[in-house]
C-alpha cells in the first residue's frame, strides 16, 4: 500500500509513539551491535543505538535522546510533513533529528524534552 501524501491528513493521523529506550548517536559501531538506524557518511558509519548498548560496547555516544515514531504511513515523496513537524518543535525550542523509514518517519529529540515533544506533536495533530 502506498504512503499518504496529503499534508492535513498526515498531520492529523501521525499518532506519535514515544519509545521507552534512551538512544545515542555513535560512529563506527562494532560488528555484533544491532543499531536502530545507520547512515554511511564520508567520515564513516553513523548509527543510532540504545544508550545501554553503547555503554556495553564502550562507545562514546552523543546526543542522549528519545525516539518517537510518527505512525502515519507517509509517502517518501510527501511534501511538507517533516517540515511542519520540525517547525512545531522548533517553535517550542526542541531540537530534532528526523529519520525517514519506508513506512514511517522517526524523530530523535533530547531525552529531557521528550514529554514536551510529545505534547507539541499531539497538539499539532489535533489542530
Amino acid at each position: 500500500m502506498p504512503g499518504d501524501t496529503d499534508l492535513p491528513r498526515l498531520l492529523a493521523g501521525m499518532e506519535p509513539l514515544l519509545h521507552p529506550a534512551r538512544y545515542v548517536f555513535v560512529t563506527d559501531p562494532p560488528a555484533g551491535l544491532d543499531p536502530l538506524a545507520t547512515i554511511r557518511e564520508a567520515e564513516g558509519l553513523s548509527a543510532i543505538v540504545t544508550a545501554d548498548d553503547a555503554d556495553a560496547h564502550g562507545l562514546a555516544g552523543e546526543f542522549p535522546c528519545a525516539g518517537i515514531t510518527l505512525r502515519v504511513h507517509s509517502a517518501l515523496e510527501a511534501v511538507g510533513f517533516l517540515a511542519a513537524v520540525a517547525r512545531a518543535l522548533t517553535d517550542a525550542g526542541i531540537s530534532t533529528n528526523p529519520v525517514a523509514g519506508f513506512h514511517h518517519d522517526h524523530l530523535f529529540v533530547p531525552w529531557d524534552r521528550r514529554h514536551d515533544a510529545m505534547a507539541v506533536l499531539r497538539e499539532l495533530a489535533g489542530s
